[in-house]
């Protein structure tokens, strides 16, 4: 058959694609359990996102099937045999938590310099869109395919994955027999570390000529905390002289604090860093671990501070939490310190450790040492666990997406194992495939999150030909 020009369908459908991720990235859909209720399990912003991608396929001509607004898909080839194979396509509607420091609202979408600006645009509404019109392609075109497709789309890939627990256990159907999520970068990831949670418990302790009434910093698990808070009395003498100081010393961090006198003389101090993904928290600056720090040298006596401000402290291997462990093909263990709260008078105050573990280690290895940590009462572990992940070169759904690659872009494809979990590892023979490219600026769930209109359209058609190769 003559050669499709993937490139030229997509630049063809250029506004329309545009279009419609505008109108997903709209929604806010970040999971807020606050408003949870048996018809919006993770909340109203994620179900509405959901249902607006079902509602663009039944637009465009496809069956939808909504999973108790937990998950939902659609089916292209449905006319094909029982027995034909299933390719899946995994993509996601919720977001991470938008935050502060934007330079535009993160739910009004706008296109500056080539960029296109909006929490969801990279991670992962805008890959999901550029999947998505790749598929159209292949439908509007009527190419021939031996295989069906089951595009998936879930609410709840920035948390728990409850909603792909729930999918596969009440949608009635066999799961793909293999499949991709396009929710990483070029040119594949074969390979994801295990990711586990696991919370330190801690008391109230607090004894110091500084008092420390309350302590917290952290949006999600697997997000660097951008900024902490703390409330504090005592002798707080020169406080912003002492803090400038201290600022000083990590010029590099641009550590920055505000602060405030309550009526009841208290006072609440604010300190700013940067947000990062935590599956990278080198990239950020973990704002409630230098809070502590600074709160440990102005007179504060807690084993709370003295974990998060001397141990957690730019520990992104687990070194001084003696965790630390490397896998010849996997990589090193990572470690995100994402979620801090504490309170005197709470005699179970917590801080949330999520780790991106190799091969050759595990949950309850890293728990263990954990639970010997002075100050630390209990270690308990999240309810959700991924244990490492690998499919191999020799696989043909890999050498498959790698030879698109390769075409498409002239480079040379090779394997990548990540920190990062995705919905690739759901299947045995599953993978992330794009939609970042190498040397891209992966701002995933940091402020001015973004995707360059290029990048979008690059991967729409590399998407396009690669399910029509792995599909045909």
């Amino acid at each position: 058959m003559t050669e499709i020009d993937f490139k030229a369908e997509v630049a063809a459908r250029r506004e329309d694609l545009l279009a419609d991720l505008f109108s997903l990235l709209k929604i806010n859909s970040e999971r807020d359990d606050s408003q949870a209720t048996p018809e919006a399990p993770f909340g109203p912003g994620p179900v509405a996102a959901l249902q607006a991608f079902l509602d663009l396929a039944a637009r465009d001509g496809y069956a939808t099937q909504n999973v108790d607004n937990y998950a939902g898909h659609f089916t292209y080839g449905d006319d094909l045999p029982d027995d034909a194979e299933v390719l899946g396509i995994f993509a996601h509607m919720d977001v991470v938590p938008a935050g502060s420091g934007w330079d535009s609202a993160p739910y009004a979408p706008e296109i500056r310099d080539g960029k296109l600006y909006a929490r969801g645009a990279s991670d992962d509404k805008g890959p999901t869109m550029a999947c998505y019109y790749g598929l159209k392609i292949l439908k509007e075109l009527k190419l021939p395919l031996t295989k069906k497709i089951r595009f998936i789309a879930g609410t709840d890939e920035e948390s728990g994955w409850g909603d792909m627990a729930y999918y596969f256990d009440h949608v009635g159907l066999p799961a793909p027999d293999f499949g991709f999520s396009p929710d990483a970068e070029f040119p594949i990831i074969n390979g994801e570390k295990g990711n586990i949670t696991e919370y330190l418990h801690i008391d109230g302790e607090n004894t110091g000529a500084v008092h420390l009434h309350r302590l917290i910093g952290g949006l999600r698990e697997n997000m660097v905390p951008e900024s902490a808070t703390a409330v504090l009395s005592g002798a707080l003498d020169d406080l912003t002289v002492k803090f400038a100081a201290f600022a000083g010393r990590y010029a590099d961090k641009h550590l920055r604090l505000e602060t405030e006198i309550g009526t009841d003389g208290r006072v609440t101090v604010v300190l700013h860093g940067r947000s990062a993904h935590g599956a990278m928290p080198e990239k950020g600056v973990n704002g409630v671990t230098y809070l502590a720090k600074f709160l440990d040298e102005i007179g504060v006596v807690s084993p709370f501070t003295k974990i998060a401000g001397t141990i957690l402290l730019e520990d992104h291997a687990g070194e001084k939490l003696g965790v630390a462990f490397k896998d010849e093909k996997m990589g090193a263990l990572s470690m995100n310190a994402g979620v801090f709260k504490f309170e005197d008078t709470s005699s179970d105050n917590t801080i949330a450790l999520n780790f991106r573990y190799p091969q050759g280690t595990d949950a309850d290895t890293i728990r263990k040492v954990l639970a010997k940590l002075p100050g630390v009462s209990s270690v308990t572990k999240s309810e959700h666990e991924h244990t490492p992940h690998y499919v191999p070169m020799t696989d043909p759904l890999v050498s498959t997406l790698l030879s698109v690659y390769e075409k498409q872009t002239g480079l040379k494809g090779h394997e990548q194992i990540i920190g990062g979990g995705t919905f690739g590892r759901l299947l045995k023979r599953g993978v992330a495939f794009g939609a970042m490219f190498p040397g891209d600026v992966d701002t995933m769930h940091q402020a001015n999150e973004f995707i360059p209109v290029d990048v979008l359209l690059r991967a729409a058609a590399i998407y396009a030909e690669a399910i029509y190769e792995l599909a045909k």
